[in-house]
């Protein structure tokens, strides 16, 4: 769904690119440093019930994500490490998004409902980036579902400072609860889609031997 506002967002965020290019920044460093941020802006603000200024620093170092991807293009140094350290990076900030948000609800929050449907989200997101990682290292394809991961993180970002700007914490409650549901949807669309390919013999599963794949999440 948000694909179709990378082209708008990669426009934006050029100028950027171009000036740490000119200071000599790697995209590798502003991934990392991206992620730093997110997770910070989750684990420190969103414990504390600060949940409107960790959105906002979120969103400021989500858009890292975009400004490495065009930096690496604009100086031709894109590489399979590169991606490799922007996809298991991305993990660790989405974790640390719901992470925060179980600590919210475990300290000012203080809903034991609400900290596990966190907590859901947190483990679902990250087995639905790796069931369709770990199928496409097998030979199948699992890009399905309904809960992809650009999707996920706008409309907890979104409802979450939306909440707290209107002080209308039904908003995140929601929005935890349909997360939690599509994400557990989405797995088992991957997990069906592939054993369907299984069935019908496509893939490299029957020369792969149990946990011997290398399937990185992305």
């Amino acid at each position: 769904m948000l694909e179709r506002f990378r082209a708008f967002w990669t426009r934006v965020v050029s100028p950027v690119a171009h000036l740490l290019i000119r200071l000599g920044v790697s995209p590798d460093a502003v991934t990392v440093v991206g992620t730093a941020g997110v997770a910070a802006g989750a684990l420190v603000f969103f414990p504390q019930g600060m949940l409107l200024t960790g959105v906002l620093v979120i969103t400021a170092f989500v858009f890292s994500d975009l400004v490495d991807g065009h930096m690496a293009r604009l100086t031709g140094r894109t590489s399979p490490f590169g991606a490799f350290l922007d996809s298991t990076l991305d993990r660790i900030g989405d974790g640390a998004i719901f992470a925060g948000l179980a600590l919210y609800f475990a300290g000012p929050g203080d809903s034991t409902l609400y900290l596990v449907l966190s907590l859901v989200c947190l483990v679902m997101g990250s087995v639905t980036s790796y069931a369709r990682a770990r199928a496409e290292g097998l030979g199948y394809t699992a890009k399905v579902g309904i809960a992809e991961r650009a999707d996920r993180l706008v409309a907890i970002l979104v409802m979450t400072g939306l909440g707290a700007i209107f002080d209308a914490p039904v908003l995140m409650w929601v929005t935890l609860w349909a997360l939690a549901v599509a994400s557990t949807v989405t797995v088992v669309q991957r997990v069906w889609v592939v054993r369907q390919q299984a069935l019908a013999g496509h893939g490299d599963l029957g020369r792969s031997a149990p946990g011997s794949g290398t399937g990185t999440p992305t």
